[in-house]
């Protein structure tokens, strides 16, 4: 099952190291909360682009918390096993919102979906307000939707290491 990981350039760069990030994980991926919250749509593609969505602003929160990784949005595609995924069912979870006890490898990666410089910025002032964005503030969602604003770039699993080394 196709799987979007939240992470920093820390973690991917973990990942390149050590060629796995242990289980259990938090991810987004075409829940049945995630489907409710899409009822019009029965576009798979639609869906999983919501996922992705929902993943890169826990990139934020993961930002937050992650004061050496460089200020952009990092999200993994990935494939794990459908059976190792449980859904997050929370009143305070984002629809899609899951947890995988797989560990991913890098063989398990399909694409990473990384920040440009053009939005390091924005999501620099993102990471300082999503919690308060999180909370309500019309503000800070407002800095937050200039982040969200930026389009992550593509990266085929080859281009990882290479792309790492430009940030």
């Amino acid at each position: 099952m196709r799987v979007y990981l939240p992470a920093t350039t820390t973690v991917l760069q973990r990942l390149l190291d050590e060629g796995r990030l242990t289980g259990p994980l938090t991810v987004f991926t075409v829940t049945p909360q995630l489907r409710g919250a899409y009822e019009l749509s029965e576009d798979e593609e639609e869906l999983e682009y919501a996922a992705l969505i929902a993943a890169a602003r826990a990139s934020l929160r993961l930002l937050d918390v992650d004061p050496v990784a460089v200020r952009r949005r990092v999200v993994l595609a990935a494939d794990v096993p459908e059976s190792t995924i449980t859904p997050i069912v929370d009143e305070g979870a984002d629809a899609g919102a899951a947890r995988t006890t797989a560990d991913v490898t890098t063989a398990d990666v399909a694409s990473a979906h990384i920040d440009v410089a053009e939005a390091e910025a924005d999501v620099r002032a993102a990471v300082d307000l999503v919690l308060e964005a999180d909370l309500g503030s019309t503000d800070a969602q407002f800095v937050v939707d200039q982040a969200e604003g930026h389009e992550l770039a593509w990266y085929a699993t080859q281009e990882i290491g290479p792309a790492l080394e430009l940030l």
